[in-house]
């Protein structure tokens, strides 16, 4: 389950940077942030502290000037305000027995403890400052609400916060495009190397990669080229074997059909009959292997698109000349040109394979329709009964003959397989029919 597994990281190797650099990014900013809130809350709580001590050197001359020229017998004076204004700081003036002789107009005599001794003293609510003149005769202690410290302190840090939560965002999205900008090479080389098809071993360009991906280019080529050496060399010998036993075995069968010619031997005519098919099918098999060959060696598309048509006719005409199958094809062409740039001959091997697997191993003179449509598809269909899945997955594969009884290599379906992969397209097999209860189809998309 997802949950037994946890979260687990990006594959992609673009936003493993991208997270990691933007989660660094992020921690070290509000890091930055955290630090820079306790070296402002610091400096401030030193700010407000030197407000504090300095309007309690300004008032308390003041105020013991006042109140040496005041009038024995003078009540405790409030300061008047001239206007309504919020009095964070409140002050009260006391003589050495504590009775208050000044006060600001806000003052709460409940907020002020006795004095004890010059300098800060902090209580629930409030943060004062004392001082004392005349030897100790008239004190002032001078308040601060604490909230009030607390609430320049919130405005601050969100001054702060709201900065961050803009260069936040704005930081991952330029680590993004920056990872992004950086790793275009590698997204580059990855598109070059799956750009190559089957048969296509062509280097891949080298020229102003990284340091860090110009290695693993180089790599790759090398071992492009290796693969490239060891198909061609199967490949040829494939082709090369093939091409050599043609003529012995032309030589042989030959010699055979003449030895049954001249025979009169009853039992010596049927074992060279014998050789003669065996020999046939030998030549059947050299023929496919050089066709595979052809097929898998690359060079089947052509510099100019053609119109397919005409082949696909030629090839139905010459399999309904050359065989017992006339009658047995129906052909179905459109009217308007289907253009091509697959190689005729290409063509004409993966069409004969699949009209020629369709002849010899459908239902016993049953019907085989060919159909080429204009999406460039050519369909090749037959009668019979239908095909397990599980042989159905791997009838295209070499020598792969499947559950019948007719003759044949086994290479008809791999040959148009490895046709279809070289030239961009992709052949289907289906069993039973579309539509149908039993038959088998098989459709080759063809480029355009």
């Amino acid at each position: 389950p997802a949950g037994a597994r946890g979260v687990t990281a990006p594959r992609s190797l673009q936003w493993r940077i991208s997270l990691w650099l933007g989660l660094g990014v992020t921690l070290l900013w509000i890091a930055a942030a955290v630090l820079t809130a306790q070296k402002m809350h610091h400096e401030m709580d030193a700010v407000f502290d030197s407000a504090l001590e300095e309007t309690a050197q300004r008032i308390l001359p003041l105020a013991a000037l006042e109140i040496v020229g005041r009038e024995e017998g003078d009540t405790t004076q409030r300061i008047a305000t001239l206007r309504q204004h919020d009095e964070y700081f409140t002050y009260v003036v006391r003589d050495a027995q504590g009775a208050v002789l000044l006060r600001s107009h806000a003052a709460d005599d409940t907020v002020f403890p006795a004095f004890s001794r010059m300098g800060f003293v902090d209580t629930a609510t409030h943060r004062l400052y004392f001082d004392a003149a005349m030897q100790g005769a008239v004190t002032i202690a001078v308040a601060e609400p604490l909230a009030h410290r607390h609430a320049v302190a919130r405005q601050a840090l969100l001054g702060l916060a709201l900065p961050l939560a803009l260069i936040i965002p704005l930081s991952l999205l330029g680590v993004w495009a920056v990872v992004r900008v950086s790793t275009a090479p590698v997204r580059n080389l990855r598109g070059e190397i799956g750009a190559r098809g089957s048969g296509d071993f062509s280097p891949v360009p080298v020229a102003g990669l990284p340091s860090e991906i110009g290695p693993i280019a180089e790599a790759v080529n090398h071992l492009l080229n290796r693969l490239r050496r060891a198909l061609e060399a199967e490949r040829s010998f494939t082709a090369n074997a093939a091409h050599e036993l043609r003529t012995p075995i032309a030589a042989a069968l030959a010699q055979t059909q003449r030895l049954i010619a001249e025979t009169k031997d009853t039992a010596a005519r049927e074992r060279s009959k014998q050789i003669e098919a065996a020999l046939q099918r030998l030549s059947r098999l050299a023929e496919k292997l050089m066709q595979l060959a052809r097929a898998e060696g690359g060079r089947l598309r052509s510099a100019e698109a053609s119109d397919i048509r005409p082949v696909v006719k030629l090839v139905v005409d010459e399999i309904i000349r050359t065989s017992d199958a006339a009658g047995r094809v129906d052909l179905a062409l459109p009217d308007a040109p289907i253009l091509s740039d697959i190689d005729p001959d290409a063509l004409a091997i993966a069409a004969r394979n699949l009209i020629d697997n369709a002849l010899r191993h459908g239902a016993p003179g049953g019907l085989v329709a060919v159909t080429l449509s204009l999406a460039g598809e050519l369909t090749v269909s037959n009668d019979g009964s239908p095909v397990p899945p599980d042989v159905l997955e791997r009838l295209s594969q070499p020598f792969e003959r499947g559950q019948t009884i007719a003759d044949g290599s086994g290479l008809g379906l791999a040959i148009a397989r490895a046709i279809a992969s070289g030239v961009g397209g992709k052949l289907v097999l289906s069993s039973p029919r579309p539509g149908r209860e039993g038959g088998f189809e098989a459709r080759l998309s063809l480029p355009l």
